[in-house]
């Protein structure tokens, strides 16, 4: 081999190992990030301080908050469960709870903070972001900017012709029912929804990662929760806007409710909002939230969310969505609306939910809402399954024993005044 034909073989041989290597520090960085992220010993830390772990955006508060009004009083400990009376306060230390909220149309009654979690701290909502997603999409149509939820999700995104969402509907999206092929297992390193995580890690694409994937079900005959239609949900309501999530929950709740604290946003390697799951917000900013809806996605004389949006959001609308234990077109128990789930027995609650049990509860027939933010060290044990189920039948007897009381003291009241 001559000496030029040698320099043109290692030439290639760079271009090829140049950008493999790069690859693969880029990859075991990104996986490290991850693993520490989720490192079981450090999530109570980790969940108030994703910001350390990963790019976010800034959503602004408003410059004047909306004011709660205090009556703090304790809350009770007790709650049935399979027949069985249990501890309110065990669950939570067992759930690995940093703050938890108890508010009653507009006055907190309870509001304590956690293993080091501060009023001012921003934790991970995961999940529960989704709640606020759907928010921004009632918004949208109200604006005039979607024209109908039945429309198919490839009259305002031409990229997913051709893929598993070719042939889905909004609706579809909105509810969980797009029939695509996802494992959302959190404890699963190969599972989709950590192949997706990795994407982030990455600086990857989520966009493009949601074009990859199949469907294997008619649409809108099966409840199986995939995070990822969330995340093509944050695409149309950045095509339609033409702005960021960051800018349209800025501008659409975050001011207008009078959050109190600033909000991060998770973001990908484009630049893209992690719809499904990146938000960071404050525990009295999720009561705010769950406060919103508590009135019909209205704050004052303000309607922020369209109430009818709000109504059809918490309520479902086909038969695979229903609560029920029984349900063979659903993957849970819990009933499904846009994006906000229905309890096992529901009595007119709804509430918002992330991984590791993060809540946003909200029961009209009260005007309770409570708001949960934790690091659930056991949230991947399987014999921990039936803790989501635990924590809001407990917020249920939470809301029950507050309006008992009331009820109780209007008694007294009417009893002195005869």
């Amino acid at each position: 081999m001559s000496v030029f034909k040698k320099r043109g073989f290692w030439a290639v041989v760079i271009i090829i190992l140049v950008p493999l290597g790069y690859y693969a520090i880029n990859k075991g960085q990104a996986f490290y990030r991850m693993a520490s992220y989720y490192d079981v010993e450090h999530i109570t830390e980790n969940y108030r301080n994703t910001r350390e772990f990963f790019e976010t955006t800034t959503v602004y508060a408003s410059g004047t908050p909306s004011n709660f009004t205090y009556d703090t009083q304790p809350i009770t400990d007790s709650y049935v469960y399979e027949g069985q009376e249990r501890s309110i306060k065990d669950l939570m230390v067992e759930t690995g709870t940093t703050g938890l909220l108890v508010a009653k149309d507009g006055t907190i009654l309870f509001e304590e903070y956690y293993q080091g979690e501060k009023e001012d701290d921003r934790h991970i909502q995961f999940s529960v972001t989704k709640s606020f997603i759907s928010a921004l999409f009632g918004i949208a149509i109200h604006d005039g900017l979607i024209d109908s939820i039945d429309d198919p999700v490839t009259k305002y995104l031409p990229e997913f012709k051709g893929t598993g969402y070719d042939g889905v509907t909004l609706r579809h999206v909105l509810t969980m029912s797009t029939g695509i092929h996802f494992t959302e297992d959190y404890g699963d390193l190969t599972s989709d929804v950590n192949k997706m995580s990795m994407v982030i890690g990455t600086g990857g694409s989520l966009d493009e990662y949601a074009t990859s994937l199949k469907r294997d079900r008619e649409p809108g005959t099966y409840n199986d929760y995939v995070s990822v239609n969330t995340h093509v949900l944050g695409m149309v309501l950045k095509r339609v806007a033409g702005q960021t999530i960051t800018q349209l929950l800025e501008e659409k709740i975050w001011k207008p409710v009078g959050m109190e604290y600033d909000a991060y946003f998770l973001i990908d390697g484009h630049g893209m909002e992690v719809a499904m799951g990146g938000l960071q917000a404050s525990l009295r900013d999720m009561a705010r939230m769950g406060h919103l809806y508590l009135h019909e996605g209205r704050v004052g004389e303000e309607q922020i969310v369209p109430a009818d949006w709000v109504k059809a959001s918490v309520t479902p609308e086909a038969p695979h969505l229903m609560p029920g234990a029984n349900n063979p077109a659903s993957e849970t128990s819990f009933g499904y609306g846009y994006q906000w789930w229905i309890p096992t027995n529901p009595h007119g609650d709804f509430f918002a939910a992330g991984i590791y049990h993060q809540f946003i509860y909200v029961d009209p027939t009260t005007g309770v809402v409570i708001a949960k933010t934790s690091a659930n060290k056991g949230f991947n044990d399987p014999a921990n399954k039936a803790q989501k189920d635990m924590i809001v039948t407990a917020f249920q007897a939470i809301s029950a024993d507050i309006a008992a009381r009331e009820a109780a003291v209007e008694e007294a009241v009417s009893e002195q005044s005869e």
